[in-house]
């Protein structure tokens, strides 16, 4: 069952990293997991935009017209996909720095059940107080490295002493990556005409 491992890597994840290493299911598996686990905060994000209003500060709420809120959720989930497809290419190529031969399937689980915890941070936006998603962002973005640096060694079966600094490299190009697309986000918007907001 797809997101069958969600509640474990919550609970007990070095547990959970064994099983999921143990079982490997296929490529289509861990991209599903990602496709589905993406949706929330594309969806809280729209409705947070489009209905309930972003509260920035003091003064009055910010919204989007549902067009626009619309738009930018379609090109989140897109970026969201593609981030952590391209940070499962980036885990893949770099371990073979580290004199490990994982498969393509291994780094993509890695990489989808690390970003897990951010992804879920998407429920957040339903209180939609920035001070409130940051904080919830910050907790997310801790236990996804944790899970990072608890389940290289387990799933690439990298030695933990070199795990350490697989590890590290991929936060730093996962850091790298977050740039260019968010780079790439204010670009396409500019293009596009930028945000239309309502009262």
């Amino acid at each position: 069952m797809i997101l069958n491992h969600l509640w474990g890597i919550y609970t007990h994840p070095r547990e959970e990293w064994k099983d999921i290493d143990e079982k490997h299911e296929s490529y289509i598996y861990a991209l599903s997991h990602i496709a589905i686990i993406a949706l929330i905060p594309a969806v809280v994000c729209y409705y947070a935009s489009a209905h309930l209003g972003w509260s920035i500060g003091v003064g009055d709420k910010i919204r989007l017209t549902e067009q626009t809120a619309m738009l930018f959720s379609v090109g989140m989930y897109f970026g969201l996909v593609a981030g952590v497809v391209a940070l499962a290419i980036m885990m893949h190529e770099l371990a073979k720095s580290f004199d490990a031969e994982p498969t393509y399937t291994q780094a993509l689980e890695l990489a989808a059940y690390t970003a897990t915890p951010l992804f879920m941070v998407g429920f957040a936006g339903l209180y939609p107080a920035l001070w409130f998603v940051m904080m919830v962002g910050l907790a997310g973005l801790s236990y996804s490295v944790y899970l990072l640096y608890s389940g290289v060694p387990i799933m690439l079966h990298i030695p933990e002493e070199k795990g350490f600094i697989y590890s590290s490299s991929v936060v730093t190009c996962g850091l790298v990556l977050l740039v260019i697309l968010m780079t790439g986000s204010v670009i396409i918007w500019g293009m596009l005409g930028g945000p239309v907001f309502t009262s």
